[in-house]
């Protein structure tokens, strides 16, 4: 296909904080795909990130956007609790919309924003970055075609220690941090910002959602009363959930801020009645081992080579302009939202079991 073929695709940035910007790069590296405006309720963080990504027009809400009208897609990389209500009108009108991960705060929304989406026939996409992951992938893929067996055990982890650590910035001084640690900034805490990645990481490849699970949250000291400024930092910094799947396998998932020495690493090791899998995202490095027959007997495990996936923002894009949905679609934000809160209810009941579906 040559750049004239190409129908152009205008594309609004909604929120303009730190994600925002890996948004407005990727956008930007695809022919054919405008970055026409961006919206914000603080005016210098608005101008600053339209400024730097070249961006004509500013909006101080969806609205006032909306009124203007000139934009075909959008991505939504507002805090977790703003989702809902902005991505609820511009699906009213027609636009197609991949929205950051949480893709809401409750089930509830989730699923109304789900079925808005499907009502409204445009491309919905939650912005699950590990799909992006080759390893992850083609795990998925080996699953699917039987190369483990019947799925019987796993377990996930997804750790950071910025808490511990100050490899992304001084979290106690800088406001921008706030949405990951005061749930009155809207945050769901650790479970929410990375727990709903391997929830993904651990059901996708498994092949399998959420039957039931118990989960313990746990929120740290970390600064003088427990305050920076005006909030409190009540959100979960840790998080450790046993797991039942639909397909009956059982399995454990953790995440953690507070895990030193790893500034951002996920893994999946999966086992099935026929081999067993390692999926790794380690030091920004993608990482698949297999032990399958005829190695279970000695335990021999080999690595296995990944064919490089297209990005979440590419297959955005390219399911625009081919009129087909694509996946993870809001649907899919909507079960793992179910786990969520079930994640919380059970923490709230002292870890009891809670059924998801």
């Amino acid at each position: 296909m040559t750049s004239t073929d190409l129908r152009p695709i205008r594309v609004l940035i909604v929120g303009t904080g730190g994600m925002a910007h890996a948004h407005a790069e990727a956008y930007a590296a695809m022919e054919g795909v405008e970055l026409v405006g961006g919206v914000d309720r603080n005016p210098d963080a608005l101008h600053a990130f339209n400024a730097r990504h070249g961006i004509v027009h500013a909006f101080d809400s969806v609205v006032e956007a909306l009124h203007w009208g000139a934009f075909d897609a959008v991505s939504n990389v507002t805090p977790d609790a703003v989702h809902f209500p902005t991505t609820l009108p511009l699906l009213s009108a027609g636009k197609h919309v991949l929205c950051e991960k949480p893709l809401a705060v409750s089930h509830a929304e989730a699923a109304q924003m789900a079925d808005a989406a499907h009502r409204a026939g445009v491309v919905n996409m939650v912005n699950l970055t590990y799909r992006n992951v080759p390893a992850v992938m083609e795990a998925a893929r080996m699953v699917a075609e039987g190369a483990i067996g019947e799925v019987r055990h796993f377990e996930a982890s997804y750790l950071q220690s910025w808490l511990t650590q100050p490899a992304w910035g001084k979290w106690d001084e800088e406001a921008q941090w706030l949405w990951r640690l005061s749930s009155a900034h809207g945050s769901l805490g650790v479970l929410g910002d990375v727990g709903v990645h391997i929830l993904d990481f651990a059901t996708f490849v498994a092949g399998a959602d959420t039957a039931q699970m118990s989960c313990r949250l746990r929120t740290f000291d970390k600064a003088p009363a427990g305050r920076i400024g005006a909030y409190t930092l009540d959100a979960n910094d840790s998080a450790t959930m046993q797991v039942q799947l639909t397909n009956g396998a059982v399995g454990v998932v953790h995440a953690s801020r507070m895990a030193s020495g790893h500034l951002n690493d996920l893994r999946l090791r999966i086992f099935g009645t026929t081999g067993g899998l390692d999926v790794r995202w380690e030091g920004n490095q993608s990482i698949l081992r297999a032990c399958l027959e005829p190695d279970l007997m000695t335990g021999t495990w080999t690595d296995v080579q990944m064919p490089p996936v297209r990005t979440n923002y590419v297959r955005f894009i390219d399911a625009i302009r081919a009129g087909a949905m694509v996946v993870p679609d809001f649907n899919r934000g909507a079960v793992l939202q179910q786990a969520l809160d079930a994640a919380v209810a059970s923490d709230m009941d002292g870890c009891r079991d809670v059924a998801v579906a």
